[in-house]
């Protein structure tokens, strides 16, 4: 399998079977880097660190020729200036990403309507009614990568497959900038020598409980006894575990696909022992998360928190909200509530917020009485207000004074209202 830096990648070459395929997995090539070349041509070729210029920043994304050197996404900028010191720091434009996505999309849907945004770089297209039009799975790939060159500016990589699982394999084992084609009849030729890393829902520690028990590939999950599978991961992964070796995905492209969470984190100039500084950023940042599903129009049903310690010891904390909610003011008391609830061992690094358990505003039902009115309403002005005059135009009393954070970006960017 292709690396991280693009080592070891593996394409097809023109004209390669494509029989039994229809669905394409589609994934920009270091798409901050990519999008930062495309407005600086002297940049390219060059290796790029993505992240804000303080040494405590983390790594947004990386160019292929700065993780050569080791540099990965979220690892501190400190720390990959240090592997790769010749890198260029470029500070992230999340604007300009998603004018870039947009673009990228609408390319997709030039070619299919049934487009599975992913995230803001990467969607499953599926062109089994295209075909017609467009040509066979690997010719509408090729054209796809062309016209992303040529309208948008910048590279892509491309599997295609019959499922989704393996067209998301073949992507990433052809980046960057390369098309992978597995034909249905060669599926399980081309899984089982993979690892079971390389298996959807298999992390470390699932890997670990496989490994342990001397299962390293796919062709290992496939021989090994189904309630061997069961006792390493449980009955509902084993089965699904099992099913994906064997190139049985029934998923369906899904065009209105609702993300899971929306979320900000904070990484502090300086790590921060101060409770009333912490609830203060976890307060703006549960704002933020607020402002992100109104403008979506969803609500949450839950609200965790992540803290990360001064020595990267990291820590998670979840709780279920008594009904669905998109107050920032609400999923604020919910963050805080779970940050008083810790036993802060030493200074803090980072913060984040994150809303889950997502679904649309309107099938969101309001009691009898609405405790949160009053809330919504000077957020709904808030709201306006920034549409008008900018994000941070009006904001709490409490908010305000220097920004502690060296970088406060959205966990998971995405387009408003998904391309």
């Amino acid at each position: 399998m292709g690396r991280a830096d693009g080592t070891g990648r593996l394409v097809s070459q023109p004209g390669a079977d494509d029989s039994g395929t229809r669905i394409l997995h589609v994934d920009m090539d270091a798409f901050y880097a990519s999008v930062a070349v495309l407005d600086d041509p002297s940049l390219r070729g060059k290796p790029l660190i993505i992240g804000a210029p303080e040494g405590r920043s983390v790594v947004s994304s990386a160019s292929y020729e700065a993780r050569r050197f080791g540099v990965r996404s979220a690892m501190p900028v400190s720390q990959a200036l240090r592997l790769c010191p010749q890198a260029i720091t470029v500070t992230p434009r999340f604007e300009r990403y998603v004018e870039v996505s947009r673009q990228v999309f609408d390319v997709f849907r030039s070619i299919t309507p049934l487009v599975e945004p992913l995230s803001i770089d990467e969607a499953f297209l599926d062109v089994s009614g295209a075909r017609r039009l467009w040509g066979s799975p690997g010719h509408i790939a090729t054209m796809l990568r062309a016209r992303i060159l040529s309208e948008v500016g910048i590279v892509c990589s491309v599997g295609v497959a019959a499922t989704k699982h393996v067209a998301k394999m073949a992507s990433t084992m052809s980046k960057p900038d390369g098309l992978l084609i597995v034909p249905q009849s060669r599926t399980l030729e081309f899984l089982e020598p993979r690892s079971v890393r390389a298996l959807w829902g298999v992390g470390p520690k699932a890997a670990e409980a496989l490994e342990g028990r001397g299962i390293h590939t796919v062709a290992d999950v496939i021989r090994t006894p189904h309630a061997v599978l069961v006792r390493a991961l449980g009955p509902s992964m084993a089965g699904r575990i099992g099913d994906l070796a064997r190139g049985i995905d029934p998923r369906a492209v899904e065009t209105g696909r609702v993300e899971k969470s929306v979320g900000h984190e904070e990484t502090f100039h300086v790590d921060i022992a101060d409770h009333g500084v912490l609830r203060s950023e976890l307060r703006r940042l549960a704002d933020r998360v607020g402002a992100r599903l109104r403008s979506n129009e969803w609500t949450a049903g839950s609200v965790s928190i992540k803290i990360r310690y001064a020595d990267f010891t990291t820590l998670t904390r979840t709780v279920t909200l008594p009904a669905p909610t998109s107050v920032g003011q609400r999923i604020g008391e919910a963050a805080i509530g779970l940050f008083d609830a810790l036993e802060l061992r030493q200074s803090v690094r980072l913060v984040g917020v994150r809303a889950e358990k997502l679904q649309p505003a309107a099938g969101s039902v309001l009691g009898l009485w609405d405790d949160d009115e009053e809330w919504r309403n000077l957020e709904g002005a808030v709201d306006e207000v920034a549409a008008r005059f900018g994000k941070g135009a009006l904001t709490r009393a409490t908010l305000l004074g220097a920004r502690r954070d060296v970088a406060a970006l959205p966990t998971d960017p995405r387009t408003d209202r998904m391309p």
